[in-house]
């Protein structure tokens, strides 16, 4: 029987790096710690929280720094995965525990990917939802963009690499923007095969020029939309997007870890629809190497990027599922 203090969600904010960080928590046992991806906070986890509290799992949702509630540096260095992932390890401390799970979907799960591989000891298993594990290393991330696709459009991340660039064309229209990015990455909305790609950016235009236009994908209700567009009214996108602008400092950071496996159990979960799986086939290809713990890798039919929102009672089931054999 599920005790009473699984159905209760939990708010606090506890003391980080970062300076201070939001979480969401519900349930009591071992600590599962979620990490939201772009651009999302720990709401985009509102439908695992209850799923693996009433499992028997303690699970707590972030607002990763520059996000929600959590506090916002000024420096645009502050967001290099370094200090992501010492945040990570702030906030097992904070919660009184030793250890813990960490499940990180979008740029979560590179986050949560670092974070297993430069602490093992804190982070005993590793889930990556959406996108695939690639170790570190490789050619500088800006200059391999940068030729992506060629000289008539512009890669979204090389679009979001000038602050205030992308500011510029989300923070009018908030709502309307994030509506269409969902959109353009859902299964049940995004543009059919053969019409313009809603990563590219067309020379001198932007990038919602080729988001869908037409009704929120099926896993996103008004009132969802409400909760995210508020959070990024009150903060604006720029603790967002330094994500993206610190992604050679990261090459850089990371670089004595080049080609490295994480060793500990893993599990990724990604969509057939969802570009960063078939981009990122090769990674997948070479998990028996890169994670050799690795659990299963899971490719859910016809599901695009949003994968715990757009399929929550399968993800639920194989989250669970694969904590359950884990050594707690």
């Amino acid at each position: 029987m599920r005790s009473e203090p699984t159905s209760v969600l939990r708010h606090r904010i506890v003391e980080a790096p970062a300076g201070r960080l939001h979480l969401a928590e519900q349930g009591t046992g071992p600590l599962v710690l979620l990490v939201h991806g772009f651009p999302e906070s720990w709401y985009s986890w509102r439908r695992q929280l209850p799923a693996l509290a009433a499992a028997g799992f303690r699970a707590v949702a972030i607002d990763v720094r520059g996000y929600g509630r959590s506090s916002k540096p000024a420096a645009t260095d502050a967001y290099r995965m370094l200090d992501l992932v010492a945040d990570n390890v702030a906030v097992v401390r904070a919660l009184g525990e030793e250890s813990a799970v960490v499940v990180g979907h979008d740029w979560g799960s590179n986050i949560a990917a670092a974070s297993a591989l430069l602490h093992p000891e804190v982070f005993r298993a590793a889930g990556l939802l959406s996108v695939p594990y690639a170790p570190p290393g490789g050619p500088r991330p800006t200059d391999v963009f940068d030729h992506i696709g060629g000289p008539d459009q512009e890669f979204y991340v090389s679009y979001f690499q000038e602050p205030g660039r992308a500011e510029s064309e989300i923070e009018p229209d908030v709502r309307g923007w994030l509506a269409g990015f969902y959109a353009a990455l859902s299964a049940d909305t995004m543009p059919a095969e053969g019409e313009p790609d809603p990563h590219f950016v067309a020379p001198g235009g932007q990038l919602r020029d080729r988001f869908p236009d037409g009704p929120l994908p099926g896993w996103l209700s008004e009132e969802e939309l409400d909760v995210y567009a508020a959070e990024f009214e009150r903060t604006g996108l720029t603790g967002a997007l330094n994500r993206y602008r610190n992604m050679d400092r990261d090459w850089e950071d990371l670089a004595p870890h080049s080609g490295a496996a994480i060793k500990q159990p893993s599990l990724f979960i990604g969509g057939t629809l969802d570009a960063s799986t078939t981009w990122m086939s090769d990674a997948i290809d070479a998990f028996p190497a890169t994670l050799p713990a690795l659990s299963a890798a899971h490719l859910l039919d016809g599901c695009g990027h949003w994968i715990q929102q757009e399929r929550p009672d399968e993800v639920n089931r194989l989250l669970t599922d694969w904590l359950a054999t884990l050594e707690h």
